[in-house]
C-alpha cells in the first residue's frame, strides 16, 4: 500500500519563484493521518489559486500540493469511521493548505476531516458544489434565520464566481428575489438562468460614498468580495437587514461608520467553511444532497483534468473564472 506512485500538481519555490508541476509521488511520503482517500475529483477555489502562487497566508512550507476540496474513496482507514471503499468528501480543515490536498491523487487526514458522501450526491456532484458552495450553503443558512422571502430584495455579489453562483441558485429555490452584482455583462443569461430577478454592474456598487448611509433598499445579501461593494450594501440596508461576508477578493478593509448598524439595527455576518464543526457539516451537506440541491447544478461546472489546473488558477486570479470548476482525478 504504501509503495503506491500517483500523479499531483506541486508547488515548489526555487530562487524566490513558485513553479507548478504534474510530478509523481509516493504514498508513503504523505503526512501521518487516520484516513487514506483514493481522489476522484477535486475542484479549484480562489485559496488554492493564493496556495499555488506561493502566498505564505495560506500556505507557509513548500513544496506542496494545492486543493482544499476532495471527493473519493476511502483506501484504508484506521478509524471506525470508515472502511475501505467508502465514498467520502473532505472539505476545508487545513486540507490544500499545509497539508497535502486535492491536487494529488492520494491524501491522508484526519479522520474528523471526512464526511460520508450523503445520498442524492454522486462524487462529481459533490465536488461541483465543493467548498465554494458550502460556503455558499453556510451563508444562506445563516441569511435565512434573519431575512425571509417576503422582507424583500437579496443581493450577492460576485455573482458569477463559485460562492456566488451557488447563492444565487440556492436563493432562487428558496423562493427569494435576488440581485446579482457582476462585472461581467455578457453573463447577464448565465445569471439569469441562476435565478437572478436583476443585474446591476459592479461598477455602480464600487463607487466610494461617503455618506454613513444610503436609502434602505435590500433586505439582505451574500457578499463574496468585501471592500466598497461591502460597504455600500451595507449602507443600502432596510431595518434589520442582514448580510454574510466570506470573501475579501476586493479589499480586506471596511471604511464606514457604525451608524447602519445602530439606527437600522442591521448584521453583518462572517462566514468560513474552514473550521465549520463537523457536526453541522454532515446535516448541511444532507440538505445540499436533498432539498437544497441546486436545480442547475450540471449548469455550473466545467470539468478540467489535473494537466489544465495551472491554466485555470490564471483566470481564477485575472477574476475570470466563471462558475466552479471542477478536476477529475482519477485515470
Amino acid at each position: 500500500m504504501e509503495n503506491i506512485q500517483y500523479k499531483a500538481f506541486v508547488v515548489e519555490e526555487i530562487d524566490g519563484k513558485f513553479i507548478q508541476t504534474v510530478k509523481t509521488l509516493n504514498v508513503a511520503d504523505l503526512p501521518a493521518g487516520d484516513v487514506l482517500v483514493r481522489v476522484h475529483y477535486s475542484s479549484i477555489n480562489y485559496k488554492d489559486a493564493l496556495s499555488a502562487t506561493g502566498n505564505k497566508g495560506v500556505t507557509k512550507q513548500y513544496p506542496h500540493t494545492p486543493g482544499i476540496d476532495v471527493s473519493g474513496m476511502v483506501e484504508s482507514s484506521e478509524s471506525e469511521k470508515f472502511k475501505k471503499g467508502d465514498k467520502v468528501i473532505v472539505t476545508g480543515y487545513d486540507l490544500g493548505m499545509n497539508t497535502a490536498g486535492g491536487f494529488g491523487q492520494y491524501i491522508r487526514i484526519p479522520a474528523e476531516w471526512v464526511v460520508k458522501l450523503p445520498e442524492g450526491l454522486s462524487m462529481k456532484e459533490s465536488m461541483i458544489i465543493g467548498t465554494a458552495g458550502f460556503t455558499a450553503g453556510i451563508s444562506v443558512l445563516r441569511l435565512s434565520e434573519l431575512v425571509k422571502p417576503e422582507n424583500g430584495k437579496v443581493v450577492v455579489s460576485g455573482a458569477t464566481g463559485g460562492v456566488g453562483s451557488v447563492a444565487l441558485s440556492l436563493l432562487s429555490k428558496l423562493g427569494y428575489q435576488t440581485i446579482a452584482i457582476s462585472g461581467k455583462q455578457e453573463e447577464s443569461d448565465f445569471l439569469h438562468a441562476l435565478g437572478a430577478t436583476e443585474i446591476i454592474p459592479r461598477n455602480d456598487f464600487q463607487v466610494v460614498d461617503k455618506r454613513p448611509m444610503l436609502s434602505s433598499q435590500y433586505a439582505g445579501a451574500i457578499d463574496t468580495v468585501g471592500g466598497a461593494i461591502l460597504e455600500n450594501i451595507l449602507k443600502g440596508l432596510k431595518p434589520l437587514g442582514a448580510v454574510t461576508t466570506c470573501g475579501s477578493v476586493s479589499s480586506t478593509q471596511l471604511n464606514m461608520t457604525v451608524f447602519p448598524f445602530i439606527l437600522r439595527g442591521i448584521s453583518l455576518i462572517g462566514v468560513s467553511a474552514q473550521n465549520y464543526p463537523t457536526h453541522l457539516r454532515e446535516p448541511l451537506w444532507q440538505k445540499l444532497a436533498n432539498e437544497w440541491k441546486p436545480n442547475n447544478l450540471l449548469d455550473l461546472y466545467s470539468e478540467i483534468n489535473i494537466e489544465e489546473i495551472k491554466s485555470r488558477i490564471d483566470l481564477i486570479l485575472e477574476g475570470k473564472l466563471k462558475g466552479r470548476t471542477i478536476v477529475k482525478m482519477i485515470d
